[in-house]
């Protein structure tokens, strides 16, 4: 009498392992908000900057938030405020991209008409000091003053962007590490809003 009771609660028992194991399957491995295509950084100011490799790290660092992000060839336009350009457009439908990040390096100084936004500084501003600055270092003391990073993402068809921001950032001496932490906090503020779509 016990074995088919046995039996029927084995059958059962193997339902909801079954119906778990086919739920693990269909979960999706990265956030589904679509594909970002990231145009090449643009350089507004007079502070050298390597733009394709800063480009790669914003495009490494959407992806390290589980964005499926792709570098595009056609850069951020000199304009201001951030606009597509038509090559933008071009290339993120060949890409298959559903947004554009657009991104570009300002100084509010060479700006002076537009409204600049006050900047927080406790003692003023302050020297560099590193030894290997080539302008600075124990010789010498250098004032950088901090450049913006100025970053817009559109949605493909729409010329409103979706996010339109800045991150400050005062430049090293070394031009290979300028503006690497900027494109790692840029990543870090598009993930946080497609994560919100």
């Amino acid at each position: 009498m016990r074995l088919p009771c046995l039996t029927v609660l084995c059958g059962l028992g193997f339902v909801p392992v079954a119906s778990s194991l086919v739920a693990q399957d269909e979960l999706p491995p990265q956030i589904k908000a679509g594909k970002v295509c990231v145009a090449t950084v643009g350089n507004a100011s007079t502070t050298p900057a390597l733009v394709e490799r800063l480009t790669e790290r914003l495009t490494k660092g959407l992806k390290e938030n589980k964005i499926d992000a792709v570098t595009m060839d056609s850069p951020t336009a000199d304009k201001h405020p951030l606009e597509l350009s038509i090559k933008n457009g071009e290339e993120a439908k060949e890409k298959g991209c559903d947004y554009i990040l657009l991104s570009q390096i300002r100084d509010p100084r060479q700006h002076p008409l537009e409204p600049q936004v006050p900047e927080i500084s406790i003692g003023g501003r302050v020297p560099s000091v590193d030894a290997s600055d080539p302008l600075g270092g124990a010789s010498a003391a250098v004032y950088r003053e901090n450049l913006q990073v100025d970053f817009a993402l559109f949605k493909v068809g729409r010329f409103k962007p979706v996010l339109d921001t800045y991150v400050l950032e005062r430049p090293s001496g070394h031009v290979s590490e300028s503006f690497l932490p900027a494109m790692d906090h840029e990543a870090n503020r598009v993930g946080h809003e497609l994560k919100k779509h």
